[in-house]
């Protein structure tokens, strides 16, 4: 089944180069851009655009799909989106660190959390 872009799970993004991502934001889809998975059990249409009509200028047409699919590159990538999604939080203490040294305040949410 190809990706399901009526539903509310479904995002693409168009980058300045015009490179389109085409994703399930659950991750449930392991061989986006170009299908959902069968019987998806968290499919569900947006209720936002139903019955709309997308003119040509939304989205490019997608690319053309391998002829293969190899599990191993699926294994592959979610190893990689694993070690991203793990570096994320400490980049992100990192950061603020960097910024509080630059400006001398404590970030935000400490601020926040200290009016409490």
């Amino acid at each position: 089944m190809p990706m399901r872009e009526e539903c509310k799970h479904f995002q693409s993004r168009t980058y300045s180069d015009g490179e389109v991502a085409r994703f399930c934001v659950l991750d449930l889809a392991p061989e986006a851009p170009w299908r959902c998975p069968d019987n998806c059990p968290r499919y569900e249409r947006r209720l936002a655009d139903a019955g709309w009509v997308h003119g040509s200028l939304i989205e490019p047409a997608l690319e053309e799909e391998p002829a293969s699919f190899d599990p191993n590159t699926a294994k592959l990538l979610d190893e990689a989106e694993d070690i991203v999604n793990a570096a994320g939080p400490e980049i992100v203490a990192a950061e603020d660190k960097r910024r509080q040294r630059e400006d001398g305040s404590e970030p935000w949410w400490k601020r926040l959390r200290r009016r409490r």
